[in-house]
């Protein structure tokens, strides 16, 4: 499910750090969402362990945000921080809750009426 929030519509989102749990009417459902993850404007990833909203240039062996480094190398990354701010574009999270069941199309129900007349 994706949804996209306009600028005052994602302000509950501001300030908020990965891992944390909020309600769901946020995105317009019932329920709650964990915050996993996300990225800023540029496709920088947000890590957990990195504090802040900042972008900071950390040294990583495994993890979100490193995928080419041998066995014992130790690579110098662009991360975000864990805090949501106003350069995060990309919010990923858990939903834990219930999806809004839609109600058949009229249109279906007039045509199976109209074959038994």
């Amino acid at each position: 499910l994706s949804k996209e929030l306009k600028d005052s519509d994602a302000n509950p989102l501001l300030g908020l750090q990965l891992g944390n749990e909020t309600d769901a009417t946020v995105v317009g459902l019932s329920g709650k969402i964990k915050l996993t993850g996300g990225s800023d404007k540029s496709g920088v990833p947000m890590r957990i362990d990195v504090h802040g909203a900042a972008r900071k240039r950390v040294l990583l062996s495994k993890g979100v945000g490193l995928h080419d480094a041998e066995h014992g190398e130790r690579v110098r990354k662009l991360i975000r921080g864990n805090t949501i701010s106003e350069e995060i574009y990309q919010i990923n999270c858990k939903f834990d809750g219930e999806f809004p069941v839609e109600a058949p199309a009229e249109d279906a129900d007039k045509k199976t009426e109209d074959k038994k007349e």
